[in-house]
C-alpha cells in the first residue's frame, strides 16, 4: 500500500472513531431521536407511496376515467402529504432538540476543560482559538451528529423507497442505474477526502479571525492613539480572506460535486428512455409505467445528491469534533498530592529550584534558595525578567519546579492536594481581574461568596475602598461593568485587595499591588496592606523601593537567580545592585 493510502485510511479510520464518539452525544437522547427516525421513515415512505401510485393515476384515472379513483384520488393525495407533513414536523423539531443539546454537551465539556488545564496551556496558543471552540467550532458538531443524520436516514429511505418501486414497477427500465451507481460512489469517495482536509483548515482559521477582532477590541484606545486603523483593518482583511478561500474551497467543492452528480444523472435517465424506446418494449410499457419510473428515478437522484452534498456537513462536524475531544482528553492540571492542607503556618522555603519552561525552553529560574520565615514580609526586587512573577507562580502550582523543592511547614508542597494548597493563597496582580457583576459579588468571589454583606464591606473598609463605593447607585451591588470598566484603575485595584483581605489567607502574594494607585491612594492602600501583612507570610514583588523598605528581607534576582539578600540598611551598606538601583530612584532626580 502506497504512503498516500495508509494516511487516507488512517485518516477514514479516525474519522469513523471520532464519529462514533460524537454520536455518543446524540445517543443521550435516543428516545427522541427513535421518534424523530420513525418521522424520517414515514416521511421517505409516503414519498415513495405517492410515487407508486402515478401509474394508475396515468392508466386508470386519465385514460381509463375510472370514476372511482376520480372521487377518491384528491382525498388520497391531501392525506399522503398531510402525513408527511405532521411527520416532518415532528421529526425536525426532535433532531433540532436534540442538536442544541449536543452543542450545548459539547461546549460545557470543553469549557469544563480549559477550567481543569494548567496554566502553560493558556500561553500556548492565542486566546481567540480558545473562544473560537466555544462560540464557532462546537456549533459545528450539530451538523454532523444530527443535521447530517437526518439526511442520511432521510434520503436513504427516499432511495430505498424509490428504488424499490422502480424494481415493481418494471426491472427491466431499473437497469439504467448501472451507469449511476459505480459513479456516485466514486464522486462521494473524492468529496468526502476534500471536505476533510479543508475542514480542518477552516477550524483553525476561524481561530485566527476571532482572535484578531478580540486584540482590536480590546486594543481599541491604543488603535486610536497610535493610528493603527489602517493596520488593524489590513491585518483583519488578510485573516478574512484567507478564511473566505477556504470556505470558497468548500463551496467550490460542494458545486463540482452536485454538476457531476447531475451529469451521471443525465446519462442514467437517458439510458432509460433508451431502453424504454427499444421496438421491442415500447408497446409492453404503458405512459403509467413510464411516469411512475421516471418520477422515482428523478426522486432518488435528488435523494443522492443531497446524500453526497451531506459529506461537506458531516466532514466539517468530524473535523470540528475532533478538535474539540483533543481539548477534552488533554490532561488536567497535575495533582499529586493527598494531604489535605487545613491552615498553613506560612513557613516557606524555596530549595535549589529551578525552572524552565517548556513551549521555548527558557531557564527562568536557577538553583534559587530562599525562606521565607512564617509571618514575615519577603520583598523581590530586580529589573524586568530577572524571573520575579516566575518565583511566586510557583507558589499556586501555576507552574511546577523544573528541578529542586519547595517546602511548606517543612514538608514538600506537592503533597499537598491543590484545592487546599491554594485556600491558603491571597493575590493581588498588578494586572487586576475583575467580573461582569456587582462589587460585592467581585469582593467575594469564587469560595468566598457566602461571605455576609457585613464581612464585604468590612474588607472593602479596610482596602479604602468604601468612600468610593458608596456614591455608586447601588451600593456594594452596583454593576462594575466588563472587568471592571465602569471603575477607575485605582478603585479596580481597592477591589481586588478588599477580595484578598476578605480571604483572609495566611500566605500573601502582592505583585505591584499599588502600581495603579494616586500617591493619596497608595498612602492610604499601604496602611491597610500593613495590617494585612500582619502575621502573614507575604511576598511583595515591587518597583518602587520605597514600599519595601520595612521588609524583613529583600531579594534582588537578576537572571533567575537570587544575588543579594538581606534587609533594606544590610543591602544599602553592601553597595550592590540593591543599593545602585536605590540611588536611581531617590537620588537621580531630573534637574528643575
Amino acid at each position: 500500500m502506497s504512503e498516500g493510502k495508509k494516511k487516507v485510511a488512517l485518516w477514514d479510520a479516525k474519522s469513523r472513531q471520532v464519529y462514533k464518539r460524537l454520536l455518543g452525544y446524540s445517543a443521550r437522547y435516543w428516545p427522541v431521536i427513535l421518534i424523530s427516525m420513525i418521522g424520517f421513515a414515514v416521511d421517505g415512505g409516503a414519498l415513495a407511496y405517492f410515487t407508486s401510485k402515478l401509474q394508475p393515476i396515468m392508466d386508470k384515472l386519465l385514460e381509463q376515467k375510472d370514476p372511482y379513483l376520480i372521487r377518491w384520488m384528491p382525498w388520497w393525495i391531501i392525506a399522503i402529504f398531510a402525513v408527511r407533513g405532521v411527520a416532518i414536523l415532528i421529526s425536525n423539531y426532535g433532531m433540532g432538540y436534540v442538536s442544541r443539546n449536543v452543542v450545548q454537551s459539547m461546549q460545557r465539556d470543553v469549557f469544563a476543560a480549559y477550567l481543569r488545564l494548567p496554566a502553560s496551556f493558556f500561553g500556548s496558543e492565542h486566546s481567540g482559538h480558545q473562544i473560537s471552540r466555544i462560540t464557532y467550532t462546537s456549533e459545528q458538531v450539530a451538523g454532523a451528529s444530527t443535521d447530517a443524520l437526518k439526511v442520511a436516514v432521510t434520503e436513504s429511505i427516499t432511495v430505498i423507497g424509490m428504488f424499490t418501486v422502480m424494481l415493481y414497477k418494471s426491472l427491466y427500465l431499473t437497469t439504467a442505474l448501472l451507469i449511476l451507481v459505480p459513479a456516485i460512489v466514486l464522486i462521494a469517495s473524492a468529496v468526502s477526502r476534500r471536505y476533510r482536509v479543508v475542514s480542518r483548515r477552516i477550524q483553525g482559521m476561524m481561530g485566527s479571525v476571532t482572535g484578531t477582532v478580540e486584540e482590536t477590541i480590546k486594543a481599541h484606545r491604543e488603535v486610536r492613539i497610535y493610528g493603527g486603523q489602517e493596520q488593524a483593518d489590513e491585518r483583519f482583511k488578510q485573516v478574512s480572506d484567507r478564511a473566505r478561500y477556504l470556505n470558497l474551497k468548500i463551496i467550490a467543492t460542494s458545486a463540482i460535486s452536485g454538476s457531476s452528480i447531475q451529469t451521471v444523472a443525465s446519462l442514467a435517465l437517458a439510458g432509460m428512455v433508451f431502453l424504454a424506446s427499444r421496438p421491442s418494449q415500447i408497446d409492453h410499457i404503458t405512459p403509467g409505467v413510464f411516469i411512475a419510473v421516471l418520477t422515482a428515478m428523478g426522486g432518488m437522484l435528488s435523494s443522492l445528491k443531497r446524500l453526497t452534498n451531506v459529506q461537506s456537513t458531516m466532514q466539517t462536524g468530524i473535523s470540528a469534533a475532533e478538535n474539540l475531544f483533543e481539548i477534552i482528553d488533554m490532561p488536567p492540571e497535575l495533582d499529586q498530592g493527598t494531604r489535605v492542607l487545613e491552615r498553613t503556618k506560612g513557613d516557606l522555603r524555596f530549595d535549589k529550584v529551578g525552572l524552565v519552561y517548556p513551549q521555548d525552553h527558557f531557564e527562568a529560574l536557577a538553583h534559587v534558595d530562599l525562606h521565607c520565615a512564617a509571618g514575615t514580609v519577603t520583598a523581590l526586587v530586580g529589573r524586568s525578567g530577572s524571573g520575579k512573577s516566575s518565583l511566586v507562580s510557583l507558589l499556586p502550582r501555576f507552574n511546577e519546579p523544573t528541578s529542586g523543592r519547595i517546602l511548606l511547614d517543612g514538608e514538600d508542597y506537592e503533597s499537598y492536594t491543590l484545592t487546599s494548597l491554594r485556600h491558603q493563597i491571597a493575590w493581588v496582580g498588578q494586572n487586576v481581574v475583575l467580573f461582569d457583576g456587582t462589587v460585592a459579588e467581585n469582593i467575594a468571589y469564587g469560595e468566598l461568596a457566602g461571605a455576609s454583606e457585613q464581612d464585604i464591606i468590612a474588607a472593602a473598609e479596610a482596602a479604602h475602598a468604601m468612600e468610593f463605593i458608596e456614591k455608586l447607585p447601588d451600593g456594594i451591588h452596583s454593576q462594575i461593568g466588563e472587568g471592571g470598566n465602569r471603575l477607575s484603575g485605582g478603585q479596580r485595584q481597592r477591589i481586588a485587595i478588599a477580595r484578598a483581605i476578605l480571604k483572609n489567607a495566611p500566605i500573601l502574594v502582592l505583585d505591584e499591588a499599588t502600581s495603579a494607585l494616586d500617591t493619596e491612594s497608595e498612602r492610604l492602600i499601604q496602611q491597610a496592606l500593613q495590617r494585612l501583612m500582619r502575621d502573614r507570610t507575604t511576598l511583595v514583588i515591587a518597583h518602587r523601593l520605597s514600599t519595601i523598605e520595612h521588609a524583613d528581607q529583600i531579594a534582588v534576582m537578576d537572571h533567575g537567580r537570587i544575588v543579594e539578600r538581606g534587609t533594606h540598611e544590610e543591602l544599602l551598606a553592601l553597595g550592590g545592585q540593591y543599593a545602585a538601583l536605590h540611588s536611581m530612584q531617590f537620588h537621580q532626580q531630573p534637574a528643575d
